[in-house]
This record gives C-alpha cells, sequence and structure tokens, in this order.
C-alpha cells in the first residue's frame, strides 16, 4: 500500500524528475544538503521517496525533520513511515556512524517560510552539518529541489498568531485560509530533483566557526548553482516542467524533462 501511495505522489501528482542519481553513493554513510521551501515538507518527502523508488539500489533516506513536523496530520504518519526522525545531532552522528543516507536542510525554517517574492533564494545555513561530516568522514551531495516553492505559495506570514499555536509560521495563500481545508492542498506542481557531484571535506571538526561556515558556503554555493540552472531550464512551466532534454556527461541524451 505505502509503494503504490509513493509511487502515484512522486509519478503522478509531482511527476517527479531527477538527474544525477547515477553519481549518488551507492553504500556507505552520505549526507544529502537540499534547499528548503514551500512551507510543508514536500521536498523531503519527495527526496525520499524518489530515491527508494529510483535509486539502484535503492537507498532509503532518513530526513531531519523539525520538532513541529509530527504535528503536521498526513505528512508526519507518512513520514514517521519513511524512517524520517526530528533532527538532533545525537540521531544524525548515530546513523552516519551505522552508513545511512541523511537528509539535512541548513536553512530550517529560514528557508521553508520564505514567501513566494523569495523563492530559490538559499537564506543562511546553519554549520553543524559540515562539523558532522568532518567527524565521520562523510561525502555530502549537495541537491536542488525546483517546484516545491510554487506547490504552497505563501503571500505572507502570520507569525504572532503562529506563535500561539507554537508553529514558527502560518502561511497565506492565495487560497488559504480562504479557501478552509480544500485551499490548504498544495497545487500538483512539476518537480525536478537534481543530484550534484558528492564533495568531500577534511579537517577539525572543532575548528573555529570561520573555518566551518566557509566550507558551508561552499556547499550552499553549489546547491545555489543547481538551483538557478533548474530555475532556469523550466522558466515559466511551472506545471508542465522544463522542455528541453538533459545532457548526460557521455553526451548521450537523456529524455528525463520532457514536457508531457
Amino acid at each position: 500500500g505505502f509503494e503504490l501511495i509513493a509511487s502515484w505522489i512522486v509519478r503522478t501528482l509531482y511527476r517527479v524528475k531527477t538527474s544525477g542519481s547515477e553519481q549518488f553513493p551507492a553504500t556507505g554513510g552520505v549526507l544529502l544538503i537540499a534547499n528548503h521551501g514551500g512551507q510543508i515538507p514536500l521536498d523531503g518527502m519527495l527526496i525520499g521517496m524518489s530515491l527508494l523508488l529510483e535509486s539502484r539500489p535503492a537507498r532509503v533516506v532518513r530526513g531531519m525533520i523539525e520538532r513541529w513536523v509530527p504535528g503536521l496530520p498526513f505528512v508526519s504518519s507518512l513520514f514517521s513511515r519513511m524512517g524520517q526522525i526530528v533532527g538532533d545531532v545525537r540521531n544524525c552522528r548515530e546513523l552516519l556512524e551505522k552508513e545511512q543516507c541523511v537528509l539535512v536542510f541548513p536553512e530550517g525554517v529560514r528557508g521553508s517560510g520564505k514567501t513566494i517574492f523569495n523563492r530559490y533564494k538559499l537564506q543562511r545555513f546553519g554549520t553543524g552539518f559540515i562539523r558532522l561530516a568532518l567527524e565521520t568522514g562523510t561525502p555530502i551531495v549537495p541537491v536542488a529541489v525546483v517546484g516545491c516553492e510554487e506547490a504552497y505559495p505563501s503571500l505572507m506570514n502570520l507569525k504572532p498568531i503562529a506563535k500561539l499555536f507554537g508553529a514558527p509560521y502560518i502561511p497565506v495563500t492565495p487560497f488559504f485560509p480562504f479557501l478552509g481545508a480544500v485551499g490548504a492542498l498544495p497545487l500538483p506542481t512539476r518537480v525536478t530533483i537534481d543530484f550534484g557531484e558528492p564533495m568531500h571535506f577534511t579537517g577539525d571538526p572543532d575548528a573555529p566557526e570561520a573555518e566551518i561556515e566557509e566550507k558551508a558556503a561552499r556547499v550552499r554555493d553549489a546547491i545555489q548553482g543547481l538551483v538557478d540552472e533548474a530555475v532556469h531550464r523550466r522558466g515559466k512551466r511551472i506545471f508542465s516542467g522544463a522542455n528541453i532534454r538533459m545532457r548526460r556527461a557521455d553526451n548521450s541524451i537523456a529524455g528525463g524533462l520532457d514536457v508531457f
């Protein structure tokens, strides 16, 4: 049942297309570092489902989710069934030491809660993931997700009201709260996920913050470059995707991003 639901969400509802997964580490611990956006954690869910369904061999992604996510209906139960856990340094370290694939969004709520007017502009990164990568010798794979920002386009955030409910934000979209529960449903945008080349860092995990920030900035720049390229490729085709074909490194043509 779960695989059927996951397949429908990935292949039919959001028509997710991936690129670069052939360079994804097949074994060993890996840190997936991705851009964040869209108010609700659709991006994390689609990254995890896509790798589970399409990578060979299949890799289970253990996402570090925000502490408020378990309070969301449907999403919380789905994430739990996929093995996602609340973000915590100890949890992440243990998973990496067990050679698991861990997904981290260093922007946190700064990224997920931004409005549509700042879409695909990466916010400040936290640096904890770099220290963990150095401590455990784990490669970092930059990931760009495009399409989720428009799936739930926030025009503004009702932060004062959000505080009353213990949430980081309550978004106002063109449809929510004006259309009630129906307006809370995300739009069926076309989503692309691009995996970059693995990045390897060496050094002291207890180095001064300035040194760690420089490494985090390199990862952020790599992701921003992938995001910018994907947004340019797509243009204004939010629901149909890019009308081009990606060229693989071996110069063969891959039809993964054709419009249909």
